[in-house]
């Protein structure tokens, strides 16, 4: 027992060094419910620590892969760590991200005057580009982390529109008048300048719709990074996720520390990694928030695979609804990445001819791209797949 404690905190460790948000919070309650259960029942303690570090389903694959390796596990399906070969390419997304993030993985440490000069340095012109290219899915634990830094810089303008509103401006184009009328008063009725003023422009608003269902899991981990780095960055984003229903995750995003913000969602959020009703999210959506947010020209992406379970019933109607309700919808969509794509499942069918452009979203090269799809000006042709 005096033994637990050590190899709770390294294990605790290992899921940090894996992705998952695994806290001194977790850790004791783990602690707590270890003294609850037999320390003999693999069963038992196996459950006891995934009921208490672990809140989302999609961690559960990689949960079990690093309990497996870290408690050694004669049975578990991956071989047992050895600190001194690299992972196998072959081995699954998880259990790579697991074996990176063992006790060991890392390289010996350079010399103190090559290690300052790494520290200074930007990544290598290769290493970058490895990264850029690389598919989020198949990233390891390092390279989640070094992406997530990178999305974390990622700016995204959007070109200022006209308001309604105007703001007293000497050299503006317009005359105001009252203004003119008013200062004049004050003179006795004489008027001796003439007021002027300027339109206000401003960004337009940014509503983000992005699928957490089973099929979008991998992706949309690291993509709720990208939804988390925007809403900081800017005013007026408005951000949303749904699976079997729609949940509003504005206000969780806002905290400026991603891990509580991720925290907060996780609570909030009853569906993660379950099944998709596309369809059903975005008529609900169209209901009770197009109005409040889809004003003043607002810019929607929707991130999803449009693989609906729902067979896609009433998603066409839906689609179409919103589309007519914003100036620009962007359709965000992973199965993009595969050259052979064909849109032959219902539910991309129905989405594809009221979507304005139809953009594939797996690596950073593909939202550096979004970003600069957002800069330039919008296109007026019609829609695009």
């Amino acid at each position: 027992m005096s033994a637990l404690a050590p190899n709770l905190l390294a294990f605790g460790r290992v899921l940090r060094r894996a992705g998952l948000p695994v806290g001194p919070a977790e850790t004791l309650g783990a602690a707590e419910a270890l003294s609850h259960v037999p320390l003999s029942d693999r069963t038992a303690f196996r459950a006891a620590l995934r009921a208490t570090m672990i809140h989302r389903r999609d961690h559960f694959e990689v949960f079990d892969t690093a309990f497996d390796l870290f408690w050694r596990n004669p049975d578990a399906p991956v071989a047992p760590f050895n600190p001194d070969e690299p992972p196998p390419e072959s081995l699954p997304p998880a259990a790579r991200r697991v074996s990176d993030a063992m006790p060991g993985a890392s390289p010996p440490p350079p010399p103190a005057g090559e290690q300052e000069r790494r520290e200074d340095a930007a990544l290598a012109v290769s290493d970058r580009e490895r990264l850029n290219r690389l598919d989020f899915e198949a990233m390891s634990a390092e390279e989640l982390a070094e992406a997530k830094r990178e999305i974390r810089r990622l700016a995204l303008p959007l070109a200022e529109r006209p308001t309604r509103r105007f703001r007293p401006d000497p050299s503006g184009p317009r005359a105001d008048l009252r203004a003119t009328i008013r200062a004049s008063m004050r003179l006795g009725g004489e008027i001796t300048t003439l007021s002027r003023r300027r339109r206000v422009t401003q960004p337009p608003p940014l509503v983000l719709l992005c699928d957490v269902s089973g099929s979008m899991a991998h992706y949309a981990q690291i993509l709720l990074h990208f939804l988390h780095a925007v809403a900081n960055d800017r005013s007026r984003v408005h951000s949303f996720v749904f699976g079997t229903r729609l949940t509003n995750i504005t206000r969780a995003l806002r905290n400026r520390d991603p891990e509580v913000a991720f925290q907060a969602v996780s609570h909030i959020l009853p569906d993660w990694s379950g099944g998709t009703r596309i369809g059903e999210a975005l008529a609900r959506f169209n209901h009770l928030w197009a109005r409040r947010v889809l004003g003043q020209g607002a810019v929607v992406l929707l991130i999803t695979d449009g693989l609906d379970r729902g067979g896609a019933e009433g998603l066409a109607e839906a689609a179409e609804r919103l589309s007519h309700s914003c100036r620009r919808l962007i359709w965000l969509n992973p199965l993009l990445r595969y050259a052979g794509f064909q849109p032959r499942a219902a539910g991309i069918r129905a989405l594809l001819p009221h979507v304005h452009e139809h953009r594939q979203v797996h690596n950073l090269n593909s939202l550096r791209a979004l970003v600069a799809t957002l800069s330039a000006p919008a296109r007026n042709q019609g829609k695009s797949a």
